[in-house]
């Protein structure tokens, strides 16, 4: 039986890359020929002319599918979006800047086919074109995510990756409306081979993640697979407790028996600024649990479709 293969690309003011990697993904799509396939673009509320382009390649193709959405929801939404769309036996999704090889596609769908495995996953080994800052705040983030989760998160994983319907089914299944996608393939389980490449630059275009974001992301993890940050709030609470206790009781002592009046402006200013730094921190991760909590309870959609290539005449 001919099995079919859904290949999901969510694109954000990728005008420049588009062409590129409608040509490269063709070769591979061309010598995999006993398989079937359907490209679904997520036009990620671009401002370029992104989705023109996908009209145009929707009429001249009948293999590509798009969604576009009302507005920039994020890439975590072009995820879901596409895999809700997707109708295939195998799942795959690959960025559209040829960072994530499409050659490899036909490696990992031989592994499935011919092994027992459900998701064959890519991870990079190195960091190529990363500054200093980001090689070291990535480095980081993989050592303490890991630390504190239960749920694991390989190094270096990217979010290419091919799975069997099974495991996507299984990750539908999970309606929370935010979403970390290395966080959520690794919780929902299923046997994964990795496949290991180098780096690779962007064909064209530029990046659309800084540091803040790629920092905001990071904590969207934390918070999702982990609560250990208010495990650490609720431990400096209660050593913060001891301490204040055994400092009042030292300056009891102190003045009944040597009559010392305390004094110290400048240190007692100081302690006052650091304990309410700490409760300012302790509050801030509360807070942040709390926000996520607040998402979820609005039960608002994680995104909104305003056109498709059904709407193409």
């Amino acid at each position: 039986m001919e099995k079919k293969i859904s290949v999901i690309v969510p694109c954000y003011n990728e005008e420049e890359s588009l062409p590129i990697f409608y040509e490269e993904i063709n070769k591979v799509m061309k010598e995999m020929k006993k398989v079937k396939f359907e490209l679904i673009f997520i036009n990620d509320g671009s401002k370029d002319r992104t989705l023109e382009i996908l009209r145009e390649l929707a009429k001249q193709d009948k293999n590509v599918r798009y969604i576009s959405f009302s507005r920039n929801f994020g890439k975590e939404a072009g995820i879901l979006a596409g895999l809700e769309a997707s109708v295939g036996d195998y799942v795959c999704m690959m960025d559209v800047d040829l960072q994530d090889p499409p050659h490899l596609l036909i490696e990992m769908y031989q592994t499935l086919e011919n092994s027992d495995y459900d998701c064959v996953a890519t991870r990079s080994v190195s960091r190529n074109g990363y500054s200093f800052f980001r090689k070291l705040f990535t480095k980081w983030y993989y050592k303490i995510i890991n630390k504190i989760s239960k749920t694991p998160i390989v190094d270096g994983a990217r979010d290419f990756r091919l799975m069997s319907r099974q495991m996507v089914d299984a990750i539908l299944s999970l309606k929370e409306y935010n979403r970390y996608s290395k966080g959520i393939f690794s919780w929902v389980g299923f046997k994964t081979k990795w496949l290991t490449f180098e780096n690779i630059e962007r064909v064209a275009g530029t990046t659309k993640w800084n540091f803040w974001k790629l920092f905001a992301y990071s904590m969207e993890s934390i918070i999702g697979f982990s609560t250990v940050p208010l495990l650490i709030s609720s431990i400096a609470g209660i050593l913060f407790c001891i301490v204040s206790f055994i400092m009042i009781l030292f300056i009891i002592i102190k003045t009944l028996i040597f009559g010392d009046p305390v004094s110290g402006w400048p240190s007692t200013i100081c302690i006052i600024f650091f304990v309410s730094g700490v409760q300012l921190f302790c509050l801030g991760i509360m807070g942040q649990y709390l926000s996520k909590t607040y998402l979820e309870v609005k039960n608002r959609p994680v995104y909104i479709i305003k056109e498709t290539e059904k709407d193409v005449k």
